[in-house]
């Protein structure tokens, strides 16, 4: 009997190492680690050989990272060129195409104005864009010969603020996916010419929704409206008011929408020859100035001006003694409104991914997900990315956000993914 307890607590003690050893850390791969981690500099060092690696099979022309932890920084690395045709070397002064990495700081300006008392969350978007009033929601039918059509409802409920920050509007994109409201879109050519900010809105105004509002996380050209409230609230052009209020004073001077000197189209970065499409339904050309100034979409910047924008992030809506958003505006902005008890479906394309709920302009985690074992990073991990392959991800837990800036429409999610596990890989206990 005594042998047999013996037996009985070595078999458990081993057991108990085993899990020790491969337990959470392999079960759980490089999920939410343990706070107080510390960056392995020789694990780091894997991010350069991946990073030289894609470079060198033609993949993508070059590539800015930068990670800070504690307020300093553990790895900032420049990786081939800005621009395959000119050799020009990767720099922080780099201007990239943000695509919708702008719709953070879009976010950021509504919640400015939230703060500010100019804008409310539940006030209804018609408040300042009147045409929203007559908006309908586009409802496919078929008819007895088996053809599909449109009919129109009436809105259930106003279209508010809050549904614009959360893709909850029932504004869609036109340029992916083949029913019959985004064929509507598309068919409006609401890019053509060169429209205003406020012509922009009168535009998807007058276009079908998708659903009805408050119902389905769908994402679309909600930021873009987005930017003409905040016009009508703010009395100064979409651009004029970030300038004042964001980019200026957090030392953003490299942010803008169009580039009209001949300098800084030099320095923009260019995607691979055979991967110019930024596959988002319209031209990306911030070398040729327009009225249109895409809160969805259309920022151009560098990664030194990023870094300063995810730094106070990190910072909770504070920058070198400088709060940009109250304490109240930031937990709004960072806390997941699209939960499960929330009613809110999500659509089939859900960016913020598996494990992510979302706030307004980003993808907050909530939970593992259903991956075995679960992807990389923290619960209350705030993250977003656009089509030209920029990225950022602030880890309060950590105390640690990373920025990546490349252009590379085809190659951005294999990266993001890559370096993703790279950085959480190199965290150490």
């Amino acid at each position: 009997m005594l042998r047999h307890a013996v037996r009985t607590l070595l078999a458990g003690a081993l057991v108990a190492f085993a899990v020790q050893a491969s337990g959470p850390a392999a079960a759980e791969g490089t999920f939410d680690p343990p706070p107080g981690a510390q960056f392995s500099q020789p694990k780091l060092e894997r991010i350069d050989a991946f990073f030289n690696g894609i470079i060198a099979e033609g993949k993508i022309p070059g590539a800015v990272v930068y990670i800070e932890q504690r307020g300093k920084p553990v790895y900032h690395k420049h990786f081939g060129v800005r621009d395959v045709a000119t050799k020009a070397p990767m720099t922080d002064d780099t201007i990239f195409r943000l695509a919708s990495l702008t719709k953070p700081f879009t976010a950021v300006a509504v919640m400015m104005l939230v703060d500010d008392g100019k804008l409310k969350l539940d006030d209804p978007v018609a408040k300042y864009i009147p045409a929203f009033a007559d908006t309908k929601v586009g409802v496919e039918k078929k008819r007895d010969d088996g053809e599909k059509y449109l009919d129109f409802e009436t809105l259930k409920r106003p279209i508010k603020i809050s549904d614009l920050l959360l893709h909850t509007s029932g504004i869609t994109y036109g340029f992916y996916g083949d029913n019959l409201v985004r064929k509507a879109i598309a068919a409006a050519k609401i890019y053509d010419g060169d429209p205003s900010n406020a012509e922009f809105a009168e535009r998807i105004a007058k276009v079908p929704l998708q659903e009805q509002p408050g119902t389905l996380w769908d994402y679309g050209n909600s930021y873009e409206v987005l930017g003409r409230v905040i016009e009508v609230a703010a009395g100064k052009s979409f651009y004029e008011y970030q300038k004042e209020k964001l980019f200026d004073p957090l030392g953003m001077k490299d942010t803008r929408y169009y580039l009209p000197e001949d300098g800084q189209k030099a320095r923009m970065a260019q995607p691979m020859p055979n991967d110019a499409d930024f596959r988002v339904g319209r031209p990306s050309r911030p070398d040729i100035v327009k009225k249109w100034e895409s809160g969805g979409g259309g920022l151009t910047s560098t990664p030194s001006d990023v870094i300063r924008f995810v730094r106070m992030l990190l910072h909770k809506g504070e920058l070198d003694g400088k709060r940009y958003l109250s304490e109240a505006a930031f937990k709004a902005m960072t806390t997941d409104h699209i939960g499960p008890s929330s009613g809110i479906a999500r659509d089939h394309f859900y960016f913020p991914g598996d494990g992510f709920g979302y706030g307004y302009g980003l993808a907050v985690r909530t939970d593992p997900g259903n991956a075995k074992p679960p992807p990389p990073g923290s619960l209350g991990e705030l993250k977003w990315d656009g089509a030209s392959g920029c990225y950022f991800v602030v880890d309060p837990k950590q105390e640690m956000f990373f920025v990546l800036m490349e252009q590379t429409p085809s190659q951005r999610q294999p990266v993001q993914r890559e370096l993703k596990k790279l950085v959480y890989e190199a965290l150490a206990n």
